[in-house]
């Protein structure tokens, strides 16, 4: 199993982060299009509801779900963890994970770029802003009920994301 990468984003007061760490799992695959294996990886681990596209070029995160997020082809820069976070750099193969209440968006202006993504037991996904008028306590409420994954998206259960969402 390819090494990882863990990071941490604490509430900047818009977005509220998670206490989990993202996890970037850097060059998984190396193929010219990686899209057809990582959607195979991620449904033999059980992180469906897959989908192909462009990310968001606006900060976002989910509520309900965690979010698996695998570069199938191009190369493209995340800002990660809100207005205090960071930007990451990923290319063709780069996986990253996203736990629930994470803002991500993509700064990158092209769209020569796929990410192949997918959420555990393929829950559906909300679109939160963190603008939403009187609704972070329950965003926050929401983001605490979301259950730890039983599998990797990668690893399956073996994997490295079980070992640091303990």
């Amino acid at each position: 199993m390819q090494v990882a990468n863990t990071f941490y984003f604490k509430d900047d007061g818009i977005i509220p982060n998670s206490s989990l760490p993202v996890i970037l799992y850097k060059s998984v695959i190396n193929l010219p299009d990686s899209s057809e294996w990582l959607e195979a990886q991620f449904i033999k681990n059980n992180w469906l509801n897959n989908w192909r596209a462009t990310i968001l070029p606006y900060d976002h995160f989910h509520s309900n779900t965690h979010e698996v997020l695998g570069l199938g082809f191009g190369e493209v820069k995340l800002k990660i963890g809100g207005s205090n976070g960071e930007v990451f750099t990923l290319s063709t193969g780069d996986v990253i994970v996203i736990p629930a209440g994470v803002g991500h968006y993509s700064i990158t202006e092209h769209s020569n770029y796929q990410f192949v993504g997918g959420y555990p037991n393929g829950n559906s996904w909300d679109l939160k802003t963190g603008l939403e008028e009187g609704e972070r306590n329950t965003i926050i409420n929401n983001i605490s009920k979301v259950a730890i994954p039983l599998t990797d998206p990668l690893g399956g259960s073996e994997g490295f994301l079980l070992e640091k969402w303990k």
